[in-house]
């Protein structure tokens, strides 16, 4: 029996030695091939192995270092197929589309009824006692049209405020209501009720004869609308100007932070100005910096595995004493874990540094071979002046002929500078000939045309496909219509990162006043013996 079993055993390990041995030989034959095909092709694909999940995460997207060539994405899953995931998320894309579509129409079509609401009621005031009794009004001459002429420019000048302040294009899409400016419509709404009950009952009913009379009450409306423009444009725009809260805005993924000094505002408005903040203010957010961060961290932390050669204990008469065993043999192994995490962690800062400081010195040595060989390529083109004779028509090219001319000469060096620094993802060869030649055309630099590649930008210097379209999503404990308070705290969820926000009222001011007399300042020269003179 225990022959048998030691037969057993050799031959399980030599076939699954023999088997791992095959499979090495295989995996180091297919890294072979794909090493070929990638130095040799200019596309690689990978396909998923029949073994995977069809709906599984395994896309696999690759892309070649070469810019120009072709890229190519193969995923699990079939070109014009959808996972359970992407229809639910299809489905709420749709629905809020459609409800905001619908919101955004309902809006203006209330303010438009308002706003010819509001234009049209002075001139009704003047026309309908003309049409209903003309034969009854008493003519006031001269003073009526001169009330006409005040009427007609007042309401040239409040269709022009009106559309000024309120008829602007949309800057976005807020989750509720703006306060003030329904406020405003409710006032203004009442305020033209409450006229027309007037003109009605005292007026049309008793058909008043004293068309002056009329006139000024049209004029009166006209005065008592231009007054709560007035109000609107202190409530709207200039009660939000005077800075009252300090808000410090800091990104969840890179811990990069910016301070902002905001005015009295709600929160979903205080929200949309720091939005717009970040679009010009913050660095552009890079996902492969957090990416190679992760990765390190995964190396360090990752457990220490210990195997058990001897097998299971026996069972049966021994159990207690095997069970014993066990604990004492799993006791030893945690404690000897622990010890090996513990070396490994004194350890880990070392090669942190080491990686940072090689990192730092592979930049330092692409941005050197970049910058010169930028300085090359601009040394290889020269503006033509007008008084220059005329050349040849093949020696003459424009800005974006004249960049594709000499981007060959710095491809490679800039290609290697992006890729170092992550940043390979966020410029596209048709972007950086886009730009190169813009700087051609205005006469600028090599520096000037690096300045876009040594340092990131914000979000707005980058392509659309970088910012447009992003959704954001307000998450605040209290609701989003009440005004900023200090120690308020609330998020700005993208898909990528969220924008952590809070809130510090800034501090009352106290400041006096002390008079120095001019004269009192003289002075004496202190002489010492040692001074030399």
């Amino acid at each position: 029996m225990d022959t048998e079993s030691t037969y057993s055993g050799y031959s399980h390990y030599s076939g699954r030695s023999r088997g791992s041995h095959r499979h090495g030989e295989r995996s180091r034959d297919r890294h072979k091939t794909r090493s070929k095909d990638s130095r040799s092709e200019k596309s690689v694909t990978i396909n998923t192995p029949p073994a995977e999940p069809l709906l599984g995460d395994s896309s696999v997207q690759v892309q070649d270092d070469n810019w120009g060539e072709t890229t190519t994405a193969v995923t699990g899953t079939s070109e014009h197929s959808l996972s359970q995931e992407d229809i639910v998320r299809i489905t709420k894309d749709l629905e809020d589309s459609v409800g905001l579509d619908c919101r955004r129409y309902v809006t203006r079509a209330v303010a438009v009824i308002l706003g010819l609401l509001v234009f049209f009621t002075p001139l009704a005031f003047l026309v309908l006692p003309h049409i209903l009794w003309p034969e009854k009004l008493q003519s006031c001459g001269t003073a009526c049209e001169g009330l006409f002429i005040s009427v007609a420019f007042k309401l040239l000048i409040l269709l022009l405020a009106v559309w000024a302040l309120f008829f602007r294009p949309a800057r976005a899409s807020l989750p509720r209501v703006f306060v003030f400016r329904i406020l405003l419509a409710v006032l203004v709404f009442l305020f033209v009720v409450s006229y027309w009950l007037f003109y009605s009952v005292r007026i049309l009913d008793a058909q008043d004869e004293n068309y002056q009379g009329i006139v000024q009450y049209a004029v009166s409306l006209v005065d008592a609308l231009l007054f709560i423009h007035y109000l609107a444009i202190v409530l709207l725009e200039l009660r939000q100007l005077q800075p009252c809260f300090s808000v410090c805005v800091m990104r969840s993924t890179d811990g990069e932070t910016r301070h902002y000094n905001l005015g009295q505002l709600s929160i979903q408005r205080a929200a949309l100005a720091i939005i717009e903040h970040y679009y010009c203010d913050f660095p552009i957010h890079n996902p492969a910096l957090l990416s190679a961060s992760k990765s390190r961290a995964a190396k360090h932390l990752a457990g220490l595995k210990v195997y058990n050669v001897d097998g299971e204990f026996p069972a049966g008469p021994a159990e207690g004493p095997g069970n014993n065993a066990a604990a004492g043999i799993a006791q030893s192994q945690s404690r000897a874990m622990i010890a090996a995490a513990a070396r490994r962690r004194d350890t880990s800062h070392n090669e942190l540094y080491y990686e940072e400081a090689e990192h730092e010195r592979r930049v330092r040595k692409r941005k050197a071979r970049l910058v010169v060989a930028v300085e090359e390529a601009f040394t290889h083109i020269k503006r033509m002046q007008e008084e220059e004779p005329k050349k040849a028509p093949g020696d003459v090219m424009d800005p974006r002929e004249a960049a594709q001319a000499i981007f060959p000469s710095m491809a490679r060096a800039l290609q290697k500078y992006l890729r170092t620094t992550k940043q390979q993802h966020c410029h596209s060869m048709e972007s950086i000939q886009q730009h190169l030649a813009f700087c051609i055309t205005n006469n600028m630099t090599p520096k000037a045309f690096l300045e876009s590649y040594l340092m990131p930008g914000p979000t707005l210097q980058y392509g659309k496909d970088h910012w447009l379209g992003r959704r954001w999503t307000l998450i605040s404990e209290v609701s989003v219509t009440s005004g900023l308070k200090d120690g308020s705290v609330f998020l700005l969820k993208c898909v990528d990162f969220s924008l952590v926000v809070t809130s510090k009222k800034i501090p009352y001011i106290q400041m006096t006043e002390e008079y120095i007399d001019p004269k009192s300042h003289k002075f004496v020269l202190r002489l010492q013996s040692e001074t030399s003179v």
